[in-house]
């Protein structure tokens, strides 16, 4: 993890505007004491140098964004910055007292039982984990310290509700319990999309998440997904980046080529944002550098509400094909649609701004969420979660576990077992035979002595 430190322009510009008003104040002094009726000293002919005005330094900050600018978001803002709409981070919680997002979070709620009610308490058994919400709303809707200081989100003009569920097992609710719950609360807290940066790692669901991502769709409200990283052990894409109608989002490195570890890759995909070197705000308040797709799904969150606010009455099918239709093809992508980017990589300017026709139904499902449960649920199948699995945000990276050591038979109680035998009967044996030997060693002594002793009193 890199710290960007951040910079602060203001103040040397301040120093500079007393500087020039203290030079010019003697001037003015002068001339509003003058006598009327003296004569002026004649005007120099020489003409004054002008003083060049000094360069503003760019913020290393803001400048480091670089996908604002790269990905027509900079452009999309002469139109708009997303007022009027809504954004639910359903994520570790996003932290207080950070001057950049206290001002863009409107509201939250904690799912966990564990965390604050507020969702403002960051949760995780470890940083990462707990930054993890931070940086994604911040990467969505951070308002800056400036106009051009301190890190800005996409949509900067937008609200942020703080969503927080317990990861990796902090929480005795059931993870697809906390993230049904805080998918309705969101839905009936006004949200206009809700971002979900985590993966199962597991195409299947349980059935307590179709009435949720349901209630969502029926309500107009868009639900973006992250797809994962291969280098968090995501292959191809996991619930929830499988359920139908939901906006899945694939990485690119800054050149536009698939990330080869900070994304994944599936069907499911349906446009790809920047997912490398990042940037995120964390709950100290400082800037950490980052990466995966958990990143890039709060951008194009970001972008669609961009879209929503200039284009307020859209539907979320038709919101999602702006988003997707207006695309630019990655570099070396294979047809209309690719495993690895989708429909192409996010275009925000195209996306606010084109000119797309309607459609009735969603681009980037082959079949809708209420026809996936009507075709599948019948059988029975639950889709619940796999015993033991830990649902965990995309980027966060965890070394691979050693092999399970093979199960073994019980062993018979009266037979010595391998460890009987290394801690007790072989240091036994070893002392026993030491004692032996250094007995026979005396008793070889005591025989020689006196063989010398009888030799002796004959020979005498």
């Amino acid at each position: 993890m890199i710290r960007i430190a951040r910079r602060r322009s203001g103040a040397v510009f301040a120093a500079l505007a007393v500087a020039c008003a203290l030079i010019a104040l003697p001037q003015a002094s002068l001339a509003d004491t003058a006598d009327d009726d003296e004569i002026p000293e004649p005007a120099s002919s020489a003409t004054a140098s002008p003083t060049p005005t000094p360069t503003p330094t760019p913020d290393p900050v803001r400048s480091a964004e670089y996908w604002l600018e790269q990905y027509g978001i900079m452009e999309a803002w002469e139109t708009t910055r997303g007022e009027g709409t809504t954004i639910a981070v359903i994520d570790s919680g996003v932290a207080s007292d950070i001057e950049e997002l206290d001002g863009a979070v409107t509201g939250g709620a904690d799912m966990s039982g564990v965390g604050s009610p507020d969702g403002r308490t960051p949760l995780g058994s470890d940083v990462r984990t707990r930054s993890h919400g931070t940086w994604v709303a911040s990467l969505a809707a951070a308002r800056g310290t400036g106009d051009d200081e301190g890190m800005i989100g996409v949509a900067p003009a937008a609200n942020i509700l703080s969503v927080s569920v317990g990861f990796q097992a902090v929480s005795d609710v059931p993870f697809d319990q906390q993230v049904a719950d805080a998918i309705t609360w969101s839905v009936d807290q006004g949200a206009d999309i809700i971002n979900l940066s985590f993966t199962t790692n597991q195409t299947a669901w349980g059935t307590i998440w179709d009435e949720a991502f349901l209630y969502a769709l029926e309500h107009d409200v868009l639900v973006v997904v992250a797809a994962g990283n291969r280098a968090g052990g995501t292959d191809v894409v996991g619930a929830p980046a499988t359920i139908p109608d939901t906006l899945v989002v694939g990485g690119v490195d800054p050149s536009g080529h698939a990330s080869d570890s900070a994304s994944t890759q599936g069907v499911t995909i349906g446009v790809s944002g920047p997912s490398e070197k990042l940037l995120g705000i964390g709950p100290s308040g400082e800037i950490d550098e980052w990466s995966g797709t958990s990143g890039a799904a709060p951008i194009i969150s970001g972008v669609a509400a961009l879209v929503k606010s200039a284009h307020p009455d859209l539907d979320v099918n038709n919101l999602i094909n702006r988003i997707v239709r207006s695309a630019d093809r990655a570099p070396d992508q294979d047809g209309a649609r690719d495993p690895s980017y989708g429909f192409g990589i996010i275009d925000a300017a195209g996306a606010v701004s084109s000119s797309i026709g309607a459609v009735s139904s969603n681009p980037v499902s082959d079949i809708t969420l209420k026809e996936w449960i009507r075709l599948n649920r019948s059988t029975g199948s639950t889709g619940q979660l796999e015993s033991g699995t830990q649902p965990t945000p995309a980027p966060v990276e965890l070394p691979a576990l050693p092999p399970r050591d093979a199960p073994v038979e019980a062993s018979n109680p009266y037979l010595p077992s391998p460890e009987s035998l290394r801690e007790v009967t072989l240091p036994l044996f070893a002392l026993t035979a030491a004692g032996s030997l250094v007995l026979l060693g005396v008793l070889v002594v005591s025989r020689r002595l006196r063989s010398l002793r009888a030799e002796r009193d004959s020979g005498s």
